[in-house]
């Protein structure tokens, strides 16, 4: 972990009273401001109004992770229905691809408008209209009948998975920062939950219900859950800090500019490496076990639900996995680990083999895609943070699409090595950036 500041604090940074509570640099949200975000959290859990400010941030915490984890369950529950929605319309893996395609393009284009929304309207608002919009959008792919129409429907559907994900964590680190906890991975290991869950129950449901009947029963589920937490998120708006904070620059200036950017653009790329693996596995796993191995569907569709269990256990032990090995090494030996584990479950000739390597390459990718994005907020404040999500997520976007080319060129066990080859370099990376925030600094 990165210890506490040495020497005096930067100019224009207030020295901590000798009673503050500092928290390790590695767990804060912005650690150079820890002294001030003690001040937040002395604010919220004392004096007038406390216990009421305290119990708000609580519902808050309780209705984001709910979002998180509805976001997860829809979307696994979408990726294990594809192999039906394929034959359904008579897509190659070629036509498969480009209709994912549209899921991509569709986030892409909305991740670039949905900040700007935030800023405008709030980043709760806009969480529970994605919401919203999402939970109508999964139901629409089983109503087609032709890869064009699966693909322009999944461009809605792409524009709602994106914009939601954007404005959560946009909420979130609100959230944290006024908490002053590191509770960023209980979302995303919530996001994960989702994931199994809905993958789970797909599986179970796949061999009984119809691709329609199943997805459209997600699309209740998803306005249900919705109407249950929205209103908590719309009744209390964003966090906000004290006028030191928001007015403080936390962009690096001078010569540290350009350093500080390139690590943050490095660290952006290894949450696009790791998440490429889960879009690949979320939407090629199943096809892999049913189509290579000749898996049974029920069997095929808990291929990701095995995966985002092991992403999920590692996630909820990621903080004391951070403070045993550091950053650093939690980054190499999670790339490492994700990279065997995906050549495992790519080459394996036996089902239980590949289930086994898709567990692995879970829990090695678990926490790779949280530390890259703190290192970039560390460096860069918001800016930084932001970067690097959008990178991340446009790897968990655009590698379902690149899986579906290079399996028509090659095969798709071939094509899924590629998950472990850029795992393998976002270790690589990892190690190569240990020192980026004192070279920023320099």
């Amino acid at each position: 972990m990165i210890g506490p500041p040495r020497g005096p604090a930067p100019h224009g940074t207030p020295a901590p009273a000798p009673s503050a509570r500092l928290i390790p640099r590695a767990a804060a949200p912005y650690p150079e401001f820890v002294p001030l975000l003690n001040k937040v959290r002395t604010a919220v859990s004392g004096g007038p109004g406390g216990d009421t400010a305290t119990h708000s941030l609580s519902r808050l915490r309780s209705a984001l992770t709910l979002f998180f984890a509805l976001d997860g369950f829809l979307f696994a529950g979408w990726v294990v229905r594809i192999p039906a929605v394929k034959q359904q319309t008579g897509a190659s893996a070629g036509d498969l691809g480009l209709a994912l395609l549209g899921v991509s393009a569709g986030a892409v284009i909305t991740m670039t408008l949905t900040g700007r929304l935030c800023r405008r309207h709030g980043s709760h608002p806009v969480t529970v209209a994605t919401a919203v919009l999402l939970s109508l959008s999964v139901a629409l792919p089983a109503l087609t009948r032709s890869p064009l129409a699966l693909g322009l429907v999944l461009l809605v559907f792409g524009a709602a998975y994106g914009g939601i994900n954007v404005a959560m964590n946009s909420a979130a680190v609100d959230l944290v920062t006024a908490l002053r906890r590191p509770v960023m991975p209980s979302f995303h290991a919530a996001f994960s939950l989702g994931g199994m869950l809905g993958a789970g129950i797909g599986g179970l449901l796949a061999g009984s219900l119809s691709p329609a009947t199943h997805l459209l029963g997600l699309t209740v589920v998803g306005l249900a859950l919705t109407a249950a937490a929205g209103p908590v998120l719309l009744r209390h708006p964003s966090p906000t800090l004290p006028e030191a904070i928001a007015s403080s620059d936390r962009e690096p200036t001078g010569p540290r500019t350009r350093a500080s950017r390139r690590a943050v653009v490095v660290f952006g790329v290894i949450a696009l490496c790791t998440a490429y693996g889960e879009g690949a596995l979320a939407d090629w796993g199943a096809l892999h076990l049913e189509q290579d191995l000749h898996a049974h569907p029920g069997v095929a569709a808990a291929g990701y639900s095995v995966f985002a269990l092991t992403m999920t256990a590692g996630r909820l032990s990621g903080t004391a996995l951070l403070e045993r090995l550091g950053q650093t090494r939690t980054l190499v030996a999670g790339g490492a680990t994700a990279a065997v584990g995906m050549l495992v479950g790519a080459l394996a000739p036996t089902v239980w083999a590949t289930l086994l390597g898709f567990a692995i390459t879970g829990l090695g990718l678990a926490n790779i895609f949280p530390v890259a994005v703190a290192r970039a907020g560390a460096l860069a404040g918001p800016g930084g943070v932001a970067t690097a999500s959008t990178l991340g997520y446009g790897g968990m976007l655009l590698g379902p699409p690149s899986i579906g080319f290079l399996a028509d060129w090659f095969s798709l066990p071939v094509a899924l090595t590629t998950v472990a080859v850029l795992a393998a370099g976002a270790a690589a990376m990892g190690y190569w950036a240990r020192n980026a925030g004192n070279h920023a600094a320099s």
